[in-house]
């Protein structure tokens, strides 16, 4: 594994073997007018709904029984695509990120959007999921009190307790030293979190829509193995420099990983 097509998934899926990946995570154009460099975003509500639908239809067949599949989507489409997805696979989660937009602007007609919708799917009930490697500790004044008798020795509050389904992390900033020459770059962080939880160490993850290889760089501070496909030339070569980067200095890209919270 660990390699990264510059080709259009549909084109080049067949590369991957069916039922060989443990986790797919993606992060598909919205169809919100985005310029990724073509027309992928561009499309009216039916093209992207069919094509949506395509691309889905080929890479499920890569997942293992034992796999889980992440999707980033916007309020506009996760509801007709969270109901194509139920059809064939079971739904775990729909999880909120709160993008922790602030407070100044926004539209007068109506409620300003702040959050991407993520689908948590799984193929059987057989799947994957370690909840001890993402838990969130404890501070010390709750830790304190909670030292009555009755908590004495709980596992949960050593080890902290269950993320739930809403998130909250700072989208990416012009000025944040993980930012790339890319729209709609998601912090590692959350994908960070997804593959802990979601693939085995060692496991290999599948993402069709690489954008600046976020998955990549999590994948790598992380033991896992990555396959995936970037269509737009100019974002592989950003996803090969970042390898690049990590290869030469992986300290740095866990202290980026480090300054961030969910």
């Amino acid at each position: 594994m660990n390699k990264v097509f510059n080709e259009d998934v549909l084109l080049g899926v067949d590369k991957i073997e069916d039922n060989s990946v443990d986790l797919v995570l993606t992060d598909p154009p919205y169809c919100l007018g985005k310029d990724y460099g073509n027309d992928s975003d561009q499309k009216s509500s039916e093209e992207y709904l069919n094509w949506t639908y395509r691309w889905i239809d080929a890479v499920l067949p890569k997942l293992k029984k034992t796999g889980s599949f992440y999707i980033f989507l916007s309020w506009q489409y996760s509801p007709e695509i969270f109901v194509y997805l139920k059809k064939k696979l079971r739904m775990i989660n729909e999880i909120i990120w709160d993008r922790r937009v602030p407070s100044m602007g926004g539209s007068t007609r109506k409620f300003s959007s702040v959050h991407d919708n993520i689908g948590f799917f799984v193929k059987s009930d057989d799947y994957y999921f370690d909840i001890d490697s993402i838990r969130i500790p404890y501070d010390e004044e709750t830790k304190k009190a909670r030292t009555r008798s009755i908590f004495v020795g709980k596992k949960w509050l050593e080890i902290g307790y269950n993320p739930k389904d809403l998130w909250s992390a700072s989208r990416i900033h012009a000025q944040d030293p993980e930012r790339e020459n890319h729209p709609t770059q998601k912090p590692i962080k959350i994908i960070e979190r997804m593959i802990k939880a979601s693939c085995p160490p060692n496991g290999v993850v599948f993402d069709p829509f690489m954008g600046t290889g976020t998955t990549v760089v999590a994948c790598l501070a992380n033991n896992r193995e990555y396959i995936g496909f970037e269509i737009n030339k100019d974002y592989h070569k950003i996803i090969m420099n970042r390898i690049k980067k990590h290869n030469s200095c992986p300290t740095l890209f866990q202290q980026q990983i480090q300054k961030s919270s969910i």
